[in-house]
């Protein structure tokens, strides 16, 4: 490409290229130095400062915007904001709003033939690859824009009278629009503002209720709304409709809309991304039908992937003063330099490369949807299962044909098994769904939406998201295999939900707490044994147990995730349980989390009496020193305590004292003096702590095994025979060594009192012959001393 630049005629387009193509490749290089980073590592970000007088060079300036662009963080999470690299599609995109403010210095003459051949040549090509003929084009940045300036272009046809007098026409007969509720959030308050008309100039048209698909506008209510309004006095005068609603993706009835607003003499305007099939060769007559609109609105930069190039509204009107006063054109040639990366972005892709494009979203919608028919639990909102660029599917326990049975009869006749309550839940695990999904997959696209009747679902929308993303058919087959991995998770978890809700309530100590927002098992609460009394100290006492409660909790060998729930909304003092699976005991999980709570709270409150035990010790033997000093005084006297005199007299005559100290026993709580340790030499052991309480019921756990899981149920789904069978083995095995080890233990007992019978009489046989040999001693003695007194006398 440098080689080509370097034979263009003009020297500066050629530099112009070349540094476009150095500024790219530091903009992308996401790989910072070290040094630079510890160079600029107090360099002010995004605090303004002063204008530096001396300049900078063009890298110190890029390196800027990329360090504001990417910030300083470099770990996993922040690759998720950063931009995607821009092709070589795009760098013609970016180009072009180079060569524009080049462009815009030539001399007017020349200036106005270069602007009139892009700007012809752009529409030329949009309007033959979109099937609009003799159309023109406005382009702009906003999408909401061109269909404010047709607006403006219909006011002006069909008031006279509105350039010269301006409101007082429109209120004489007020004007107006129609858009559908399906349409996107705002935009009937965007053109009421940006208009200056009231709110009441905006009718928003309901969709159907009884036949077709739930998100095409209801065409029969449409016309006696239109009738009601020319009845009342005002104007009708445009129509906006939907070929791809913002949500579903659905089409109107384009073709019955078209009739209607001939028949009243009114504006239809397209919008959607069903409207890039245009370009395809097999195109659903529901689509075609907006070939025939008044205008259109196109995206081309999201369904090409083009950065920075404007939106484009097609339109047919004769008069080109009208679309002067609207805006749709302009005089200024600088303006038609809108469509001067658009210009360079055409002819780099060509026709075939557009073409191929929005065919491969097309065929990437085909294969999800393919994969999602086969499905359990899955439910797909689809318009044309033929084609449908867009797809919306989500998790529910109804019936796959659902859909089918709302079609074929009213409402009424059909009793619906899904409560409020559970549809709350179904929509909070639909958003579990989405989120994981585009974590896990981020190539796909995936995101949620919300929709008006189905509720929280998963949008599949590869013609606004793969060509940016770069999607191919792996990640869909990706995203598939993750689908097919929380299908399971969601279903076992909307099950024991029920279960785990009637086990807490049954457990002593755990209240439920009933949150239909959090994606989980559910919610726990550890109540604290407070008396009855509710104050400030008792909430902050629950609030440690409970935070308590949590570090535990997670510190066990599980697969279960505990948290406090979510940042904003979340019960206070609670436990939240995530997602689980089919092996989960829920009666071991609540049992275990009510003997942990008990636990934290008996140490709390051990705590709590010791602290008190321990202070009122303190005092109490403050008191017995005190006592003891004023009896040490009583005992050696006042002369001992005058310094000279009692160091003599101690000298003369020393004074011994006995030591007496104290020692405090924190198991029993009592003062006790210190004599027994002197004469024992040694400190007494004192009373046994209380035990550590555990759980009623132990269970047994294979190896490797974690906790609170069991053995795997049977085909039918939650048959326990043979976890049950398992366990009784184990309390027989364990029976039997208790028994075994107890004889062994009763023999063991008896032999030691053998032994011990025999030393005691072997002691008292010793014993025996000793009293014996002292009495014969003495008799002897007492003979001999009888002797010497006899001598004596």
């Amino acid at each position: 490409m440098e080689s080509s630049l370097e034979k263009m005629v003009d020297p500066t387009l050629a530099e112009m290229g070349k540094n476009l193509n150095e500024a790219m490749k530091i903009l992308e290089d996401n790989q910072r130095k070290i040094e630079e980073e510890d160079e600029k590592k107090y360099v002010r970000k995004d605090i303004p400062g002063p204008l530096q007088g001396s300049g900078q060079d063009m890298v110190s300036i890029l390196q800027l915007v990329q360090n504001l662009m990417h910030g300083e963080e470099e770990d996993e999470s922040s690759q998720s904001y950063r931009l995607q690299n821009v092709g070589e599609q795009g760098h013609m995109a970016l180009l072009g709003h180079s060569l524009a403010a080049y462009i815009s210095v030539l001399n007017r003459e020349r200036l106005r033939n270069l602007t009139t051949r892009i700007l012809s040549d752009t529409t030329l090509w949009l309007c033959r690859l979109f099937r609009y003929e003799n159309g023109s084009a406005y382009y702009h940045e906003d999408d909401r824009e061109g269909l404010l300036k047709v607006c403006r272009l219909v006011i002006h046809s069909c008031y006279e009278d509105y350039t010269v007098e301006g409101f007082n026409v429109l209120y004489n007969k007020q004007p107006v629009i129609y858009i559908s509720s399906a349409a996107r959030t705002g935009l009937g308050q965007t053109l009421c503002n940006q208009l200056g008309l009231p709110l009441s100039c905006m009718c928003r048209v309901p969709c159907n209720t009884m036949f077709g698909s739930q998100h095409q506008m209801d065409v029969a209510l449409l016309d006696r709304l239109i009738k009601d309004d020319i009845e009342s006095g005002k104007l009708p005068l445009l129509l906006v409709a939907n070929a791809g609603t913002p949500g579903a993706g659905h089409t109107d009835k384009l073709g019955r809309l078209k009739e209607l607003c001939e028949q009243y003499n009114m504006w239809l305007h397209v919008e959607g991304v069903n409207l890039a099939t245009l370009a395809l060769g097999y195109v659903s007559s529901s689509v075609l039908a907006a070939t025939k609109c008044d205008s259109m609105t196109l995206t081309l930069g999201s369904w090409l992937g083009l950065p920075a190039v404007p939106a484009v509204t097609l339109y047919r009107h004769e008069d080109p003063s009208l679309s002067l006063a609207a805006g749709l054109t302009s005089s200024q040639p600088v303006e038609k330099l809108r469509a001067l990366p658009l210009w360079l972005s055409l002819q780099y892709l060509g026709h075939d490369g557009i073409v191929e494009r929005i065919k491969h979203a097309s065929q990437l919608s085909q294969r999800l949807l393919e994969n999602l028919k086969n499905m359990d639990f899955i439910k797909t909102s689809v318009e044309d299962e033929l084609s449908s660029p867009v797809v919306v599917f989500k998790f529910s326990l109804e019936l796959p044909n659902i859909d089918q049975m709302l079609h074929a009869g009213p409402a009424s006749t059909i009793q619906h098994s899904i409560t409020s309550n559970e549809r709350h839940i179904c929509d909070t695990f639909n958003q579990w769904l989405g989120e994981q999904l585009a974590q896990l997959v981020p190539a796909s696209g995936v995101d949620v939406v919300e929709l008006e009747d189905e509720g929280t679902c998963v949008r599949f929308s590869p013609l606004m998201t793969s060509a940016v993303l770069g999607t191919e058919v792996q990640d869909v087959d990706q995203l598939v295999d993750c689908l097919k991995m929380k299908i399971p998770i969601l279903t076992c978890t909307l099950q024991l939900r029920e279960e785990f809700d009637q086990e807490v309530k049954r457990t002593v100590g755990l209240s439920y707490i009933e949150d239909l927002s959090w994606p989980g098992l559910g919610v726990v609460r550890y109540e604290y044994n407070s008396d009855g009394k509710k104050d400030d100290k008792q909430e902050k006492e629950a609030e440690k147990i409970n935070t308590g409660l949590l570090k535990k909790l997670n510190e066990l060998e599980s697969d279960l995730s505990f948290s406090l729930g979510p940042e904003f909304g979340g019960e206070k003092n609670c436990v939240y349980i995530g997602m689980v699976t089919e092996d989960l005991d829920v009666s071991e999980l609540v049992e275990t989390i009510a003997a942990t709570g008990r636990e934290i709270e008996e140490n709390s409150r051990l705590l709590e009496n010791m602290t008190e035990v321990v202070r009122r010790g303190i005092q109490e033997a403050q008191v017995q020193l005190q006592k003891a000093n004023e009896e040490r005084l009583l005992e050696e006297g006042l002369l001992r305590q005058i310094p000279v005199v009692g160091s003599v007299l101690n000298w003369f005559s020393p004074f011994q004292a006995s030591p007496k100290g104290r020692t405090f026993d924190l198991t029993a709580g009592s003062l006790e003096s210190t004599e027994p340790t002197y004469v024992s030499k040694a400190q007494g052991t004192g009373t046994t702590p209380p035990p550590t309480p555990t759980p009623n019921r132990i269970k047994q756990r294979l190896p490797g095994q974690k906790l609170f899981k069991r053995s795997l149920r049977s085909s039918d789904g939650f048959s326990e025979t043979s976890s049950v069978s398992h366990i009784d083995d184990l309390e027989k095995i364990e029976q039997r060594s208790h028994s075994v080890s107890a004889i062994q233990e009763q023999g063991t007992v008896e032999t030691e009192k053998a032994e011990q019978q025999n030393e005691i009489a072997q002691v008292t046989n010793d014993k025996t012959e000793d009293l014996q040999s002292d009495k014969s001693q003495k008799s002897g003695n007492d003979s001999t001393k009888v002797e010497e007194q006899e001598s004596l006398r």
